[in-house]
């Protein structure tokens, strides 16, 4: 296995997390969640909006990020990686990851029925069981692993359900969390106790991880950049494709995090990291890369801080009429814009907010960790 240099270090990569971290704000944190434009709201069910990809974007560079972690400890393949200690690190971290999601829950959503799933949890999740993956078997290995999981998934949708096996309330995913969660503890957002993040739609959720990581391991691997961006675009093309005739069978669905939408939003990441390659590495626009890379520093951190920080407005009151700040500096935006144009306004405004204290921070060399 070919060490890895600083030469080696895609800043592509770390210029993605930040373009991820900025949309996850941009895309939580509207001035009104009554006036959005499409392209920055979920699909409803089936389909797949921009928005959609947000998360496995995310997914992805947190497999992105493994590797180097990996690597930077001189683990190697060939001294079998099987480290009781990387084991405990890894556990260790994982959970970290899902308690900062149960507090994320309890936090903006309530202790009481607290909320058991959540998108940190299932990073939290996803990146334990990936990183037991890579850390155990060889390459090939992982491959079969990671399509053993997709078709597996598949097959528990078509063959547990209720039903329509890809309906809101017939689904395998939902009559599960429904035994082991309860429904009290379960996201409530489309009228019914089912949760987008739920626990076996985790299992596929590991393959976007385990896409991110070898996707790295291949540039890394790669000495031709040229030869690396036609990859990355053949192969984003084929998943684009592959899931879309996938979904002929199997709806791309993110709420069920269906293995077709698995494939069809590494397509579109693949295409997005081989744009960011020629523009960052090869081209070398470090001005265009930079205030991505100082975005994706506290990637954690910043994701947890912008909810919170919004949250709080609700508790600061203009006036007295009651009127929250969160209201009033919507309602000031939509006397100078239309509604859904003042609602992105918002939220454009808090990613330049928080890319500012990115900025203190990665200024001061503060990077915090879990």
């Amino acid at each position: 296995m070919k060490a890895l240099t600083s030469s080696t270090r895609y800043l592509a990569l770390d210029a993605l997390r930040g373009l991820t971290i900025a949309m996850m704000i941009l895309v939580n944190t509207p001035g009104s969640w009554e006036f959005i434009y499409p392209p920055f709201a979920h699909a409803d069910w089936h389909g797949c909006t921009p928005t959609d990809l947000v998360f496995p974007f995310f997914l992805f560079v947190v497999g992105s990020a493994m590797y180097f972690a990996f690597y930077k400890n001189g683990l190697d393949q060939s001294e079998k990686w099987l480290l009781p200690s990387m084991f405990t690190i890894i556990v260790r971290r994982a959970l970290i990851i899902f308690a900062l999601g149960l507090v994320f829950n309890g936090v903006l959503g309530g202790w009481e029925n607290l909320r058991v799933m959540g998108v940190l949890q299932r990073i939290g999740l996803a990146y334990m069981l990936a990183a037991f993956i890579v850390l155990s078997v060889n390459q090939m290995t992982v491959y079969v692993v990671g399509a053993l999981l997709l078709l597996g998934y598949w097959t528990l949708l078509v063959s547990g359900a209720q039903g329509d096996p890809f309906g809101l309330t017939s689904n395998v995913v939902v009559a599960l969390d429904v035994i082991l969660i309860g429904p009290d503890h379960m996201y409530t957002g489309k009228g019914i106790p089912f949760d987008p993040e739920g626990l076996l739609s985790t299992l596929p959720a590991i393959v976007n991880v385990l896409i991110g990581f070898e996707l790295t391991r291949f540039l890394v691997l790669q000495p031709n950049r040229f030869y690396s961006v036609k990859i990355l675009l053949l192969i984003g093309a084929s998943g684009i494709l592959f899931g879309l005739l996938w979904n002929i069978w199997l709806p791309i669905n993110k709420s069920l995090w269906t293995s077709s939408f698995v494939i069809y939003s590494a397509g579109y990441f693949c295409i997005a990291l081989a744009v960011f390659v020629w523009l960052v590495d090869i081209k070398q626009q470090y001005s265009f890369a930079q205030p991505l890379i100082v975005y994706g520093s506290n990637s954690i951190f910043i994701y947890m801080l912008a909810p919170f920080w919004v949250h709080a407005y609700q508790y600061l009151q203009i006036g007295n009429k009651g009127i929250t700040f969160y209201n009033f500096l919507y309602g000031v935006l939509a006397q100078v814009f239309p509604p859904a144009m003042a609602s992105l306004v918002f939220a454009l405004l808090h990613v330049l907010l928080f890319w500012c204290v990115s900025w203190v921070l990665y200024r001061r060399k503060v990077f915090i960790r879990v």
